[in-house]
């Protein structure tokens, strides 16, 4: 993407024009609070501005780059993600009664892009406990989609993606256990990457109350967001690696390069739906466009294939799995009423609104057996990604829909006119999840009603210089994102 704005300008662009002195961190750190201040009454995306150290920050930039100082984001502007830890400000995950709980000390990942020069704006807004696929709380309210405020810009990392729609910074970062980076790309018409499992450190994306420790999940990553593909990979390669103090100590990274350098030679698995859950009209037409278009680049495209794993009983899993990582943090009386909505399901009850509750409440020997069916998928990926390179699936059944506040229990998702439980979308996020494949959101074009479509191209594990790459020479053939209609 090339535009003379600053705003609209690449972080890969916006580092050559600091490095040659064509801009300053202090002129772009001003254009983009001048953005948030102009459009965030509407938007609400960034919850936690922190506008005077970024100022401060961005002067200190510039005297670095005076000096003759390198790095990969000297002076560029960014967001950070509620959920993240950073010193000196409110890190609630959306929950009421969190709002003085101030961390003293950066995550990880804050401590990573700080060091790498990049000037962080504040942290965007999340849902409750980071827990929808819309991004509102009783403590910072509702943020509204630069496409269409009215509509969702997705979640839980909702707050990152408009704000990197409406041009507050080149870089965002996000996290992800059900799509929370790849629903809000879809949705915003932005990029993200969701990471191979383990290769990005958590350390300091930590729930409030909770003590800041090095840990590995199961299912969950953080991951970088951006307007460009190559964006993604410059902050990707700021984040990747082992945490100091535990693996770091004894293991160094060294990922594959990506299998292709040109789309032609790329072998491309191409899914518009899910088993379990219907696409759109408009979503199938994005990607089925999308796949002709693929072929005429000279891209070998398949629409099927024997290798694929079961993904209807992938998602089950999926499923229990998550709801049992979940279900750790309920308080006593929560657990005790999932234990008796468990007690009432039938046995012959295999809708994944099922499995979830069955999830909360996951013995250890069930969960033993869902990790040796896991296993088995993981398997199952490693043979398919030996006769293609990578696998095109929907984010979400839908564009970004209107807000909808209502009870999480009775939520439901509208496709073609048709009700499906809400959180059974989650299905198309456990694709990648599951397994812990990388996991590339790009958009793809708009539906018949100007939203953006997203699809997630799919890598072997530790793959994601495969995707990345993927997913920057569909930008250059093809183009990327789209300004939405912010009036500007």
């Amino acid at each position: 993407m090339s535009d003379t704005e600053p705003a609209w300008r690449s972080a890969v662009e916006l580092t050559a024009d600091l490095a040659a002195g064509r801009v300053s961190a202090v002129e772009l750190t001003d254009a983009a609070i001048a953005r948030i201040e102009r459009h965030d009454r509407t938007l609400n995306a960034v919850c936690v501005p922190d506008l005077d150290r970024a100022r401060d920050a961005a002067r200190a930039a510039d005297a670095a780059l005076a000096r003759g100082e390198r790095r990969p984001l000297l002076g560029v502007p960014m967001t950070v993600k509620e959920s993240f830890h950073m010193a000196g400000l409110p890190s609630t995950w959306g929950i009421p009664g969190h709002e003085k709980a101030v961390p003293d000390t950066d995550a990880l990942a804050v401590q990573r892009v700080r060091a790498a020069g990049a000037v962080v704006l504040g942290a965007t807004n999340v849902p409750l406990h980071l827990g929808d696929l819309q991004s509102f709380n009783d403590v910072y309210g509702t943020t509204g989609n630069p496409w269409d405020p009215d509509r969702t810009p997705g979640g839980s990392s909702g707050g990152s993606a408009a704000a990197l729609a409406a041009g507050y910074g080149a870089l965002s970062l996000g996290s992800d256990i059900g799509g929370s980076l790849r629903n809000p790309a879809h949705s915003c018409g932005v990029y993200a990457h969701k990471p191979s499992l383990g290769l990005l450190p958590l350390r300091g994306h930590t729930p409030p109350g909770l003590p800041v420790l090095p840990a590995e999940h199961d299912l969950a990553v953080i991951g970088p967001m951006a307007r460009t593909a190559a964006d993604l990979a410059l902050l990707l390669d700021v984040l990747a690696g082992p945490d100091e103090l535990t693996h770091g100590i004894a293991y160094r990274l060294t990922l594959p390069p990506a299998r292709h350098t040109e789309l032609r030679h790329h072998r491309v698995l191409v899914l518009d739906g899910h088993p379990l859950l219907p696409c759109s009209a408009d979503v199938r037409a994005a990607i089925d466009a999308f796949a002709e278009a693929l072929s005429g680049a000279g891209a070998t495209v398949l629409r099927d294939s024997p290798l694929l794993p079961d993904q209807a009983g992938a998602a089950r899993v999926y499923m229990r799995l998550l709801e049992s990582g979940l279900a750790a943090g309920y308080p006593p009386d929560a657990y005790e009423r999932a234990r008796a909505r468990a007690a009432e399901l039938a046995d012959d009850d295999r809708g994944l609104a099922a499995e979830r509750v069955r999830g909360a409440v996951l013995g250890h020997r069930d969960r033993v057996a869902a990790e040796q069916h896991r296993a088995g998928v993981q398997q199952s990926w490693r043979k398919l990604f030996a006769e293609v390179d990578v696998v095109i699936a929907p984010v979400a059944p839908t564009t970004a829909h209107p807000h909808d506040h209502s009870s999480p229990a009775g939520r439901l998702i509208t496709v073609d006119g048709a009700g499906y439980p809400y959180f059974d979308q989650l299905a198309l996020a456990g694709v990648a999840t599951l397994p812990g494949l990388p996991a590339t959101a790009l958009p793809v074009g708009p539906a018949a009603d100007g939203l953006p479509v997203g699809v997630q191209a799919i890598g072997p594990m530790y793959g994601d210089r495969t995707t990345l790459a993927f997913a920057e020479l569909v930008e250059r053939e093809f183009g990327g994102f789209r300004r939405p209609p912010l009036g500007c």
